[in-house]
């Protein structure tokens, strides 16, 4: 159906351009807002009478002869009806529709996939600091960073994952000074603990494993370090190496049992150790988007649309925490990567306008709205009927682990995935475990399951299908199912270019209800050979799409549950 849309395409924009010369290359199929309307729908009629003199109804009649009259309209299209002012329907022949269950067995796990862009895009994501466990919060944004990149790459797009980390500010010697009072065998509540809402502790129990394996001088090993422990409990700098070594690979644990990976760590320390913040400030100071006042440096963000100028060096002579991401975002920009997505809390959201209007100034040639963001709320969690605030792992809050201990690293995602990400979530781990329609990642990959059940049961070789004859294929269910599969790449697209990948969820909980629906209306292993290779192959190409947008997700097609 997507080469019969092309051909469609084609012969409009002939028509469109035999009509109006350089009318042609504004040739577009609307979806028809009630669906028995038609399968297409155009407005070219009402957007060329004017300029031809025309009224909108006259010319959507010439127009729809002159269609009819093509070769492809001829071969595809049932009909063309004029509705409103000129608007045209195009309800398509039942073998156009059944064209989608070939392509889609043909290109198999393609099918929704572009050509290769040669964009480079940089998608920055999860962004932890080391000093204690991965929450809920991270997992929402590893689930976020994980499906754009499958998104952008499903548009042929060159995507680089990077996860950047802060190893230089005051909570590394927080995370430092709380393993060294474990390791002298303090904890909280004794006397010597730092205490009060403010205190510069960490309480979890995270934080005495930490101290007893500095003190059996283990050696830890994470994706981009290793350290070995010196045991010396005074040696407060071998303390605070081998804490970030550890946290590092327990997050790295996290990750991959969440099943992300990254292709490079950016450490916030190399960026002073490099002369990168250095640079960055001089630049701005050159440029004369600087100025001081009060014994500090401010940047004139106001000239770049922030609501005041921001201060970036203080009088002690210390960088505000903006800095080191214009200069890290200047490196992004110098190491090629002219698209950038970060995905951050919403905590963020007042950081923007003046990371953007430092990298604006900086001269660069860096474009206003660089990077992207995209934003997530928090997420709550409920269990057996009440919010979970604390795990005794973290001390103060639920971790990634639980929550994929307590479900699994499928539901974890799809759940995380399944709302905008700007819109308060709860994750309802009761639902999560449960094995009925109610469960959405159950009931999508329960379609999957339920459609690898029917082929076991046929025994035949699945690549066989793609060559049957489609026509029995005209069911009502059956033309919706098709229709639905259709819709997918367009899907696709668009989900990429909104950094939204809750619209895949949706997508598949849609693809999903529709096959159930075909499996309740048709018995799929007839008698009759001819209708049963055709149905067979209609559930082929509906469970080769569902595994496809599964794994845009980062979530598991099982043939059995």
């Amino acid at each position: 159906m997507l080469l019969v849309k092309q051909e469609l395409l084609a012969a409009l924009a002939n028509t469109l351009e035999s009509l109006s010369p350089g009318a042609g290359s504004k040739a577009a199929f609307e979806s028809p807002k009630v669906a028995a309307h038609g399968d297409f729908a155009s407005t070219a009629a009402m957007q060329l009478a004017k300029p031809l003199a025309k009224k909108p109804r006259e010319l959507a009649e010439q127009l729809s002869a002159a269609l009819l009259a093509t070769p492809a309209f001829g071969q595809w299209v049932e009909a063309i009806e004029i509705a409103g002012p000129g608007f045209l329907n195009i309800r398509l022949k039942t073998s156009a529709k059944q064209q989608i269950v070939r392509e889609v067995l043909s290109a198999g796990a393609n099918f929704g996939q572009q050509p290769a862009t040669g964009e480079k895009v940089l998608v920055e994501f999860v962004s932890a600091n080391p000093t204690g466990p991965l929450h809920v919060g991270h997992g929402r944004q590893a689930a976020l960073g994980d499906a754009i990149c499958n998104l952008r790459a499903s548009q042929g797009d060159s995507v680089w994952r990077e996860f950047y980390y802060n190893d230089a500010g005051v909570q590394i010697q927080t995370l430092a000074n709380s393993t060294q009072l474990r390791a002298r065998g303090f904890k909280p509540g004794d006397a010597e603990w730092p205490s009060g809402e403010k205190a510069p502790a960490y309480n979890g129990d995270y934080i005495a494993d930490i101290a007893e394996d500095f003190k059996a001088k283990k050696t830890v090993k994470s994706d981009d370090r290793e350290y070995t422990a010196s045991g010396d409990i005074d040696d407060i700098d071998s303390i605070r190496e081998f804490a970030v070594a550890y946290l590092r690979r327990e997050q790295d644990l996290d990750l991959q049992a969440f099943r992300v990976r990254f292709d490079n760590y950016y450490l916030e320390s190399s960026l002073y150790t490099s002369g990168r913040v250095e640079a960055a400030v001089g630049k701005l100071v050159a440029a004369g988007k600087t100025y001081e006042e009060d014994g500090a440096l401010w940047l004139r963000s106001t000239d770049y649309g922030d609501d005041k100028d921001r201060v970036m060096k203080k009088k002690d002579g210390t960088y505000t925490y903006f800095v080191p991401d214009v200069a890290y975002h200047i490196a992004k920009w110098e190491r090629g990567f002219h698209k950038v997505v970060n995905i951050q809390g919403t905590d963020h959201h007042g950081t923007i306008a003046r990371v953007r209007a430092g990298l604006q100034a900086a001269g660069e040639g860096i474009p206003e709205g660089y990077p992207d963001y995209v934003l997530h709320t928090m997420v709550r969690v409920m269990k057996g009927g009440e919010e979970v605030k604390i795990s005794k792992r973290a001390g103060s809050y639920v971790t990634l682990r639980d929550l994929i201990e307590w479900t699994s690293t499928d539901a974890v995602r799809f759940f995380l995935l399944s709302r905008k990400p700007d819109t308060e979530y709860t994750f309802d781990v009761d639902l999560a475990v449960t094995k009925n329609n109610d469960n959405p990642v159950y009931y999508v990959q329960y379609a999957h399951a339920r459609i690898c059940s029917v082929l076991a049961g046929w025994g035949g070789d699945a690549a066989t299908l793609k060559d049957v004859d489609l026509s029995p294929l005209e069911s009502p269910a059956a033309q919706a199912l098709m229709l639905l599969l259709a819709k997918y790449p367009a899907m696709l697209t668009a989900a990429s270019k909104d950094f939204a990948p809750h619209d895949v969820t949706f997508y598949l909980r849609e693809l999903a209800a529709s096959y159930h629906s075909y499996y309740d209306a048709e018995r799929i292993l007839v008698d009759d050979e001819k209708v049963k290779l055709a149905r067979l192959a209609l559930v082929a190409a509906t469970a080769q799409v569902l595994h496809n947008g599964l794994a845009i997700l980062g979530v598991s097609a099982p043939s059995k549950m």
